[in-house]
């Protein structure tokens, strides 16, 4: 299937959302306006931190790494026009629960999938779209796999499923992913390491990863790094899971020929090309009804081109 994102209403220009956003705060940046927050247990221990806004058919914004919700803040306010739209932070992020990594399962994105699932259903809703960006869209992944009945819809942000990353990923090209097998090892090394020095280790990639030096402005960047540096032992657990037992269940999925069976977008930068791999054959034998578009934006492409991702989950929600 060719893609073919919906044009942006004409009544609410998408190509302004960021700017429209940027005009309505007054201070730093800890919620999404006109957003009503609460917190949901979705596990033993484990409560949620969500934003909901809207109605009509619902729809879940996963957020990535090294963000929290707050990076779905212009996107979300352009889709709850006339969806319910769910804005939570993940297992271990932003001010969700953070509970110690007790074993392999803890960070698993099926776990985490759960939580999802049970979120949604504690809001109201037994079904519902799912689009997710990074780390969210391995849990968004995840969530189609083992629980297709729950979602309708599915989009993954600039991201490979895990079990096909680890094998793009190898010599010198593998650098680019330094982080994956550092947060791979062993607990107790990678936290100390990264808990030494927060703010640089995490401020790496929010610049590296960024268009340019404007495309985030400073008071988004302050509350991710505070939010980063509360999280490393959660988000190392979370990347070290992506190493192993989320593995195993992609290697699974794929011998037992386990598919998406909903209708999936696909929003990737160009790296495919620059790592010697085709990323829309690599998505297609995960999502037989596939819409995969290259985007010129840099990762960060929910803040940086909002228009872009509003337009692209609407043409999904239309399939």
């Amino acid at each position: 299937m060719a893609p073919h994102p919906t044009e942006p209403r004409t009544e609410r220009p998408a190509e302004h959302l960021a700017e429209r956003q940027a005009e309505r705060r007054t201070g730093p940046l800890n919620t999404i306006d006109g957003f009503a927050y609460q917190r949901v247990r979705v596990a033993d221990g484990v409560a949620l931190n969500v934003a909901v806004a809207g109605s009509g058919s619902p729809i879940v914004l996963l957020h990535g790494f090294p963000q929290t919700h707050l990076m779905w803040r212009h996107v979300a306010a352009e889709l709850a026009t006339d969806h319910t739209v769910i804005c939570p932070d993940l297992r271990g992020y932003g001010a969700s629960d953070k509970p110690a990594e007790a074993g392999p399962d803890t960070y698993a994105k099926r776990t985490m999938a759960a939580d999802v699932v049970a979120l949604a259903r504690a809001l109201g809703h037994e079904r519902f779209a799912l689009a997710g960006h990074d780390r969210g869209a391995l849990v968004a992944f995840r969530a189609g796999l083992d629980h297709p009945s729950a979602v309708t819809h599915l989009a993954c942000l600039d991201v490979l499923p895990t079990l096909d990353m680890w094998d793009v990923l190898h010599g010198t090209t593998a650098t680019v992913g330094f982080h994956l097998y550092l947060m791979a090892q062993p607990p107790g090394f990678p936290e100390e390491f990264i808990a030494a020095a927060p703010d640089l280790f995490f401020g790496h990639f929010l610049d590296l990863w960024s268009s340019g030096p404007t495309s985030m402005p400073a008071d988004v960047r302050a509350a991710y790094l505070a939010s980063c540096r509360a999280a490393v032992p959660s988000i190392v657990a979370d990347y070290r899971a992506s190493a192993g037992i989320d593995v195993t269940h992609d290697e699974t999925d794929r011998t037992a020929g386990n598919q998406l069976r909903m209708p999936v977008t696909v929003l990737q930068q160009d790296w495919g090309a620059a790592l010697g791999f085709d990323a829309r054959a690599r998505w297609r034998a995960w999502a037989p009804d596939l819409t995969h578009t290259t985007v010129t934006c840099g990762h960060f492409m929910a803040e940086e081109s909002p228009a872009t991702v509003a337009a692209a989950l609407r043409g999904l929600l239309a399939r």
